[in-house]
């Protein structure tokens, strides 16, 4: 009965945390309120944070509890909008992204886990990609209605999205005190074994590959987020419609949602006929190929491409998840799940401080600016997609 309380909550827990009502109009906002370089910047810490928060949030989790570490995040994450909502000045901002950073890090492998291991304490390990996908579906019904919502709350105050993404935030926190803690099916262990467990999966080379994915696929995702709306604002001054950005960001973001929903549908389908490296590999394609396509044109035509933003996730993230749990134990999930995270969050951290150096240090980002940054990514993006090809035939996937 606990387990299944978990189960059924937790599509919830995934619906509140993704009403981010600013996620449309963030980038436009910190250009309103400091430079581009700084806007780019401020993105930075967010990811920085999770250096400090992410294994330190993940131990936490195998050793005190899945439901205190959600209860910690949620916590967080409202503190973070709340910062953003009434913050001026740029440490304001840095610390707010630091707040969401560690949001983000809590929750991190945490979710995931209670999900299996509710699931298991059930004996119904079997369903895990089946519940991953309902909850992706869930998570994109929130992030298409905050994503429209919120572009029109910007469109009459640029701080109004923080505010009501702060009120999702208190009900997120009501969901989580729902939890229960799942029973462990092994007894807690020492840290020395505890080492020897987690050892024993960054040795097994299905997991290191997709590690190696998911530090890629991270990145390659939340570029045309980072980008994307300084794009949309760069194709609409070319038509005078400048001033409409906020409203056009909502929905170009809603839309993307609601396609990735859709695709989500035919995830299970492909991933049956091509197999599960096929579909991840597929999916990290068509990344590159969207940064590629953003950086050859400035058009707005061209804004029709941030609809397929979230394709590859659905036909990647729910799989790599029910992948990977399989082959961990309860004492060492988390914290495993964590390191993963931080691997990617830092590496797209540091080609993020890289790619500050060719925007201007006053002003709006131009296209040109947008197509010399994701003109590199494309490149190594492509190099990167060559390599795990050639590694795929030997990780026994």
């Amino acid at each position: 009965m606990i387990a299944g309380g978990n189960v059924a909550l937790y599509p919830w827990f995934k619906f509140f945390q993704n009403l981010l009502f600013w996620q449309a109009t963030w980038f436009l906002f910190f250009q309103s309120e400091l430079s581009a370089a700084e806007a780019v910047l401020i993105y930075v810490f967010y990811d920085i944070a999770t250096t400090i928060f992410e294994v330190p949030s993940g131990y936490l989790s195998d050793r005190v509890g899945r439901r205190f570490t959600l209860i910690l995040s949620a916590l967080a994450g409202g503190l973070a909008a709340a910062l953003q909502a009434f913050g001026s000045e740029f440490w304001m901002f840095a610390l707010a992204q630091a707040a969401l950073g560690m949001h983000i890090a809590f929750a991190s492998g945490t979710d995931s886990s209670l999900l299996y291991e509710s699931l298991s304490e059930d004996g119904r390990e079997s369903e895990i990609e089946t519940h991953e996908v309902r909850a992706w579906r869930f998570s994109f019904v929130a992030l298409a209605i905050s994503a429209v919502a919120g572009g029109a709350m910007a469109h009459a105050d640029l701080r109004l999205p923080f505010v009501a993404t702060t009120v999702a935030f208190v009900l997120l926190f009501f969901v989580v005190l729902r939890f229960r803690e799942p029973a462990k099916k092994r007894p807690v262990v020492g840290e020395w074994a505890r080492l020897d467990a987690l050892w024993a999966a960054f040795r097994r080379p299905v997991l290191l590959w997709l590690f190696g994915l998911s530090a890629f696929m991270y990145g390659y995702s939340h570029l045309p987020f980072v980008f994307g709306q300084p794009f949309i604002l760069s194709a609409l001054d070319g038509l005078n419609l400048s001033s409409e950005a906020p409203l056009v960001s909502g929905v170009v973001t809603a839309c993307m949602m609601l396609v990735s929903v859709a695709t989500s549908w035919l995830a299970p389908g492909i991933r049956g006929r091509i197999g599960l490296a096929g579909i991840l590999l597929l999916a990290f394609g068509l990344q590159i190929g969207l940064v590629a396509g953003l950086a050859l044109t400035g058009s707005v035509f061209a804004i029709g491409l941030l609809l397929l933003r979230m394709v590859p996730d659905s036909f990647s993230r729910p799989f790599i998840l029910a992948r990977i749990q399989k082959d961990l134990t309860d004492e060492v999930r988390a914290t495993y799940l964590s390191i993963q995270s931080l691997a990617a969050r830092v590496l797209f951290a540091a080609s993020l401080y890289v790619a500050s150096g060719e925007a201007s240090d006053v002003g709006v980002m131009s296209h040109a600016e947008i197509s010399v940054i994701l003109t590199g990514y494309a490149v190594a993006g492509t190099i990167a997609f060559a390599t795990l090809a050639v590694a795929a035939r030997r990780s026994g996937l």
